[in-house]
Order: structure tokens, then C-alpha cells, then sequence
């Protein structure tokens, strides 16, 4: 059953493909893998710690205040991942720039603490964390592929084809957005086909 609800949280409810959720980093920080890399590791490690958490104190956590506290909790852990990429990390601290403060309001982080996290168990709190998480990020990726193999011609700094001039457009805001739409297109399609079978 664990295994069935990490599935469904990674493909079938994919926070970026499936929920249309977090649009905003998708299109601004999918310029490079490196960009997706670094925000994808830290939204799974912030919504993991925040689930873990809020699963923990979701007994003593009054309900009326309950979204203020999952902030306070949530601000915590983006402030330790923004402090230790910017220690580590400091050139990618700066591409992403301020999309990893505002992780705090995340609506992903907030709305898994809230409709799961305060309901449920650690260990079930921390699987569909890391599931909702790593379909967060394999969204980022892929978007990532997409747009700097068309728009740089290079993965990772390494050049794909030599002498061919990319598509430039892939790296601004209009590529982002068709990246998307080109992947929810897939989607949908893979869904519908799937759904007449069954």
C-alpha cells in the first residue's frame, strides 16, 4: 500500500504535471539541470524534514493556529538548506536566487504538512513527503532536459552537438512554458490512452 501511495505521489499525482502546482521555480530555475538539481534536492530535503515534523507535533499543534505553525516549521528548514547552500554551494545559491527563501511558502511543503502530514504517522508522513518530493523534482528535470539540451545545446556544461547554434528562446520564459506544456501534453495523453483500456 506504501509502495502504491509513493507511485502515485511520484507520476499520477505529480505536484508540477499532475497538480499544476510550484509553476513558478519550474519556469525560472529550468534553465541548467545543475539549477534543477540544486532546487529539486532541497524542496525533497525541506518537505521531507517538514512532514517528519509536523507528523511528530501534530498532537500538541492546536488546530486554529495550525498554518502559522507549519510556516514557523517550514521557515526553519529552508533557512538551514539556504545557509548551507549558500556555505557549499555559493554559485548555485546565487542562480536560484531568491527561490529558495521562498520556499517557505511553497504551496507543495504547505499543503502536504497540512492535508497529510498533520494526519498521519511519521512513516507514512515521510514516504509521501519523499514521494510528493522526488516527483517535484524529476518534473524539474525534465523541464531542465528539455530546455538546455534545445536552448544551450550542452547538458552539465558538455557541449551535445558541435557547430549547431541552439535555440535560444528555450532558455527565457517562453520556454519554460512550453517545456511544460509539451511534457503536461504527454501526460494527459499517457493518462486518457491508459483510462480507455481500463
Amino acid at each position: 500500500m506504501m509502495a502504491d501511495k509513493f507511485k502515485r505521489s511520484v507520476f499520477l499525482q505529480n505536484p508540477v504535471f499532475g497538480m499544476a502546482l510550484a509553476l513558478c521555480p519550474a519556469l525560472a530555475i529550468t534553465t541548467s539541470l545543475k539549477n534543477a538539481t540544486g532546487m529539486g534536492i532541497a524542496v525533497l530535503c525541506v518537505l521531507i524534514a517538514t512532514n517528519f515534523s509536523v507528523s511528530l507535533l501534530r498532537r500538541w499543534i492546536p488546530y486554529r493556529v495550525r498554518i502559522p505553525c507549519y510556516l514557523v516549521i517550514i521557515a526553519t528548514f529552508v533557512t538551514m538548506a539556504d545557509i548551507i547552500m549558500k556555505a557549499h554551494e555559493p554559485h548555485l545559491s546565487t542562480n536560484l536566487g531568491i527561490f529558495v527563501p521562498i520556499m517557505a511558502v511553497n504551496c507543495i511543503i504547505i499543503g502536504r504538512a497540512d492535508s497529510f502530514a498533520s494526519k498521519n504517522k511519521v512513516g507514512a508522513s515521510i514516504i509521501d513527503a519523499a514521494g510528493t518530493g522526488l516527483g517535484f523534482f524529476l518534473a524539474l528535470l525534465l523541464c531542465a532536459l528539455i530546455r538546455e539540451s534545445l536552448g544551450a545545446n550542452r547538458l552539465f556544461g558538455v557541449t551535445l552537438i558541435p557547430h549547431v547554434e541552439p535555440m535560444r528562446a528555450m532558455l527565457c520564459a517562453c520556454g519554460g512554458f512550453f517545456s511544460i506544456a509539451l511534457v503536461l501534453g504527454i501526460s494527459s495523453h499517457v493518462k486518457l490512452t491508459r483510462s480507455k483500456k481500463q
